[in-house]
């Protein structure tokens, strides 16, 4: 397999925002472009609409996005299977390879998106690499940037309404900075089709469907409460 070093710079982009977070984007963008020029429009896109002299912005924007009344997960495993078992079968074969490739995690789980990126190029194995990335990394990247559409954010922002009562004030009025993340999954995605030849397809393991797990945690609340 060619080299994959681009990988650790796009990683970066998608580690939670520090004081450097800026200097490593932009970093990143000079590598992705000598990787993949078709990506830049939508990595410039992402710098352009960064508030990189706010870092408390930044941090709020990124755990609105991943974390507290997210849009989407960072967890492939639980992008693809949410709690199913299969999940923890991925969990136990990515903490093996992690841990073969002496790849840190950090306080992270071992399918968090990131941590996967630094692995891949750390792989000796080619068949092992091209099926992580045409069974898990790609269907994922895929289903997540999709949760990013108009309709299914403004569903999780009424799920979220709903079940927490009220919902965490946005950093910022514009519908574009706050769903920046978006174009990074998109810049990903085109890369991952460039250097794997990935086509479009019906993933063979079934979504999770971010919404509709937020919808039935909803309903099982609400039940609950009926006894109360």
């Amino acid at each position: 397999m060619s080299n994959l070093e681009h990988y650790r710079f796009i990683a970066d982009l998608f580690d939670y925002p520090d004081a450097l977070y800026p200097e490593r984007a932009c970093r990143s963008r000079d590598n992705i472009a000598d990787c993949c020029p078709a990506a830049i429009p939508d990595v410039e896109r992402f710098l352009d609409l960064l508030p990189a002299d706010d870092l408390i912005t930044m941090q709020e924007l990124y755990t609105r996005t991943f974390d507290v009344q997210a849009i989407t997960t960072l967890d492939l495993g639980y992008v693809l299977f949410g709690d199913d078992y299969k999940r923890g079968e991925l969990l136990a074969n990515l903490n093996r390879e992690h841990q073969a490739s002496h790849n840190d995690c950090g306080s992270e789980l071992a399918d968090h998106l990131p941590n996967v990126l630094r692995l891949m190029p750390l792989l000796e194995d080619d068949d092992l690499l091209l099926e992580l990335v045409q069974e898990i990394v790609a269907p994922a990247v895929s289903d997540m940037t999709q949760e990013f559409s108009v309709d299914r954010v403004q569903k999780k922002y009424e799920s979220y309404e709903k079940q927490y009562k009220t919902l965490i004030e946005l950093p910022t009025d514009s519908s574009d900075v706050a769903t920046l993340y978006q174009f990074l999954l998109r810049a990903l995605y085109m890369i991952l089709k460039s250097d794997f030849k990935i086509t479009e397809r019906i993933p063979l393991v079934a979504s999770s469907d971010f919404l509709k797990s937020l919808t039935t945690e909803n309903e099982i609340e609400n039940r609950a409460e009926g006894f109360y």
